[in-house]
């Protein structure tokens, strides 16, 4: 209705992050559910360091805040690959190879050797 007032929803912080970055992920997390955010403190600028408050309608709060903690669970639950210490069948042993490969590399040195002893033994 054209003219009609709204009055201004309010607006309850949820989160604090460190970078402005991170705030944008957590923004586009709760987009993506349909809550609106609103980014407040070292968001833009030349020098964009510092924290960052996210902040959702009041309304929203509840479901925004059950979102950001089934996240942060899930990411407990799937450890970054960076995190984690080489597992001994990854560690190089031999010629920068891991024993996996190694293994590989014998076994197919072995069967083309006995491919060619069985084709030398038949001519």
């Amino acid at each position: 209705m054209p003219g009609a007032q709204t009055s201004p929803r309010k607006m309850v912080h949820v989160r604090t992050v460190p970078t402005a970055f991170h705030a944008r992920v957590i923004a586009a997390r709760l987009g993506a559910e349909g809550i609106v955010t609103d980014l407040r403190g070292n968001v833009g600028g030349p020098y964009p360091f510092g924290d960052v408050s996210v902040w959702v309608p009041e309304d929203d709060v509840d479901e925004a805040s059950e979102l950001l903690l089934a996240d942060e669970v899930e990411a407990a639950f799937c450890p970054h690959p960076d995190d984690e210490e080489p597992s001994p069948s990854t560690r190089a042993v031999v010629f920068g190879l891991s024993r996996r490969r190694l293994l590989a590399a014998v076994g197919l040195v072995f069967i083309v050797c006995a491919t060619l002893a069985a084709h030398v033994a038949i001519v």
